[in-house]
């Protein structure tokens, strides 16, 4: 799953905290502001050091603007928060349609000469190193770890932040197949249509349905999740589920559930080739902010044998004790 940001001449970053901003910082933000408002993108790159405006010239400079505020509309507030490189001023900054974090840094002519725009994410929020509450697995019966590890070769997710600690589940045969016969469709494979159910007892505080799911080989990179619940369990722990079968998603916003309830049934939308579950733990409900958060699973069994406390490897076969 990949979404969007825009980054644009980063500096390499050291935190300087408990600083109060610059005026020089405030005078030079203020007019960025202003001029990016009222489209005036040319404006901005007579702003920028001659440095800048060698590696990032005209075209280059009002096309990354122009997108930016196709995705993200006008600035409607900025928030200082530090320095960082002692020059590069970090403002936390709501478009119209995003949170961002604006960083400016100003070379000693008062120029512009570093510009960075990324997905805004709060420092101070907590990371916890794993689950505090008792998860079953999601599913009935055996299903198969696709992805899951601590490693690149075990799990490719963990190159994103929020999905670091994720799983991607199917089911197979006893040939290691997951489908019966040729795989065409998605009612041929194993997974597709089978319970995702409540690991624990939670919240439900996002529900994604309605994208139809696709044909397998497949994918659909419009909504990379595809239908998607996501739980808050009591340690605001925030439960994500990818990939449901369209329209099969049968709890709302705001019920709470218990453990063992259905969610919905696995399906193939999204970034999807078969039929199959991810899921994943991460700090917040926001995926562009999040941090992941390690699984463990209460008590399961592993290739046969009981595993308590347990946080599954790729090629392992799963389930509930």
């Amino acid at each position: 799953m990949k979404y969007l940001c825009f980054v644009f001449l980063l500096l390499t970053p050291i935190v300087n905290f408990g600083q109060e901003e610059k005026e020089v910082s405030k005078k030079i933000s203020n007019e960025f502001v202003q001029l990016y408002n009222a489209d005036k993108y040319t404006e901005i790159f007579e702003c920028f050091s001659p440095e800048m405006k060698k590696d990032l010239p005209v075209e280059k400079t009002i096309d990354f603007l122009k997108g930016l505020k196709k995705q993200a509309g006008n600035i409607e507030h900025r928030e200082f928060i530090r320095y960082e490189n002692k020059t590069f001023a970090s403002y936390k900054t709501r478009f119209e349609r995003a949170l961002f974090s604006l960083n400016i840094s100003v070379d000693k002519q008062d120029k512009i000469n570093g510009l960075m725009v990324k997905p805004f994410k709060d420092e101070n929020l907590p990371k916890p190193d794993r689950n505090k509450t008792k998860l079953d697995l999601p599913f009935h019966d055996e299903w198969i770890v696709v992805w899951g590890g601590d490693t690149e070769e075990l799990n490719y997710h963990v190159e994103n932040e929020a999905q670091k600690n994720a799983f991607d589940f199917i089911i197979t045969d006893k040939e290691g197949k997951s489908y019966k016969t040729a795989g065409r469709t998605n009612e041929d494979y194993y997974a597709f249509g089978k319970e995702i159910i409540a690991p624990c007892n939670a919240e439900v505080v996002q529900v994604i349905d309605g994208i139809a799911d696709n044909t397998p080989g497949e994918f659909d990179l419009y909504y990379i999740p595809g239908n998607t619940i996501i739980l808050k369990a009591a340690d605001n722990e925030y439960l994500f589920f990818a990939h449901f079968k369209q329209n099969s998603i049968v709890v709302k916003q705001g019920q709470k559930i218990n453990k063992g309830d259905v969610l919905g049934l696995c399906g193939n939308s999204g970034n999807s080739s078969e039929a199959h579950l991810h899921f994943h733990i991460q700090n917040i409900e926001d995926i562009n902010q999040a941090t992941g958060v390690k699984c463990f699973f209460d008590s399961i069994k592993v290739n046969g044998f009981l595993k308590n406390d347990y946080s599954p490897l790729k090629g392992e076969r799963i389930q509930n004790n």
